[in-house]
């Protein structure tokens, strides 16, 4: 069979005037009538582009020059900003992008949703640098260049990118990925390592180095010497994440992080799900925790609860609170966070939310307040059960306004709910991903 051959790309800039953002912050132009998605744009601007790739529906490109520049435009102040894929918004200025990611939430609401959003709430803003702490970071023996490449991929590309440093990632790890790469170089088995899953906890940091191939002990005496230089631990990971492991002769070190205000400590595993940004997360709590108003009269419901992040602080205040998750591991975890914090006014439930749960015991109960923080999915399997539950107040906290736009709508526009309130939280600054939270009421 003959393949057609892809008609070439121009390699000439061509001139587009920016009208507006996608929901992953790149710029928007109409070229000959067709939709074309620049890196690095921003609105109102008047750019010279090269096409990255041209579909029947659509276009792809970067910006060679900017003609006129935005007047929230500044310079990146990562030096692989062009070519790390990790970061999509360092050339907005960093108090003008959470405003950018508010503009979204909104219209997201109106157009997809079909919901007014009448009032919004002050976005919540942290630090805007060395914030992450939770990362799953590409490994790659390059063999032309003789080196270990530590990082991320590159932008719309499989490759991994070579840089030196990350200022996003907390720096205890953001700092080392040349000495990370080079003590990775030194290593028999360093073109076996595809990954480094990152977890930085209050006060330890836990790389779980994933191997496709047992480290010897050689191996293992030059890891333990980098974990003690650079005060971290590192661990191996031979298949899953039930696989991860301590060095040979190494005590398992449990990261940790706390919520001081509710008193609250959790303990995780590297590859569990947490925050990765915990200054965000303690305000998004209290956030949470204001608008519920909870008394020990309510019966709470935490759908997607992870490892409890809103359920324990939750239990707190409330008379009693059900956390239902789909990752039984997460879930265990959870159990064991209640009792490590002496909380007994939670229970944990594992259940797949995308299915029916309708008959499951903890379904048939009543609630008067739900708590929802899905997965970019969203909850739009699990919201028929709200006509049997009958809250009075649901909290929406989300990591995609379009799945939540869409959910509103359902709850709006099917079930009779108001959205009341919602506003955005700048959990990820610098990239394009988009936290919010939205109150319910009937």
């Amino acid at each position: 069979m003959t393949r057609t051959r892809k008609k070439p790309l121009p390699t000439t800039p061509i001139k587009a005037t920016i009208t507006s953002l996608t929901h992953d912050g790149r710029g928007v132009a109409s070229i000959d009538g067709k939709a074309t998605f620049i890196d690095a744009a921003l609105p109102g601007e008047e750019v010279e582009f090269l096409y990255t790739d041209i579909r029947r529906d659509y276009a792809e490109g970067r910006v060679v020059k900017v003609l006129n520049a935005s007047k929230h435009r500044v310079e990146p102040k990562c030096p692989h900003f062009d070519v790390c894929g990790g970061c999509s918004f360092q050339h907005v200025d960093s108090a003008t992008q959470i405003h950018f990611k508010q503009d979204l939430l909104v219209e997201q609401f109106s157009r997809i949703g079909k919901v007014t959003l009448s009032e919004l709430w002050e976005p919540l803003i942290g630090s805007h640098w060395g914030y992450r702490r939770k990362a799953r970071m590409g490994v790659k023996f390059v063999a032309k260049k003789n080196r270990v490449l530590v990082g991320f991929r590159e932008k719309r590309n499989p490759y991994l990118a070579e840089m030196d440093n990350c200022i996003v990632m907390h720096p205890i790890v953001g700092s080392k990925l040349v000495e990370l790469g080079e003590m990775i170089a030194g290593l028999t088995i360093r073109d076996k390592i595809p990954q480094i899953e990152v977890a930085i906890g209050d006060e330890t940091c836990v790389l779980a180095v994933r191997v496709l191939e047992p480290p010897t002990a050689g191996d293992q005496a030059i890891m333990r010497a980098f974990a003690k230089a650079h005060s971290l631990s590192i661990c191996l990971q031979s298949k899953g994440p039930d696989t991860i492991v301590p060095l040979d002769g190494e005590a398992e070190v449990i990261p940790t992080y706390a919520l001081p205000e509710q008193g609250i400590e959790f303990k995780f595993k590297p590859a569990m799900f947490t925050q990765v940004n915990y200054e965000i997360n303690r305000l998004m709590i209290n956030r949470v925790l204001d608008t519920l108003k909870l008394t020990k009269t309510d019966a709470v419901l935490d759908l997607f609860c992870g490892l409890g992040n809103f359920t324990l602080p939750i239990a707190k205040y409330a008379g009693s609170v059900v956390g239902v998750e789909g990752d039984l591991p997460l879930v265990k975890h959870a159990r064991e966070n209640a009792r490590h914090n002496g909380i007994e006014n939670a229970e944990f439930y594992a259940a797949d939310l995308s299915k029916d749960i309708s008959d499951q015991p903890w379904a048939k109960r009543k609630y008067n307040k739900i708590m929802l923080d899905p997965s970019r999915a969203g909850a739009s399997e699990v919201l028929p059960l709200i006509k049997h539950w009958q809250p009075e107040m649901i909290v929406y906290v989300s990591c995609n306004p379009s799945t939540l736009a869409r959910d509103a709508g359902i709850l709006v526009n099917e079930m009779g709910y108001k959205l009341i309130k919602a506003g955005v939280m700048d959990m990820f600054p610098q990239t394009a991903h988009v936290e919010s939270i939205a109150l319910f009421g009937k």
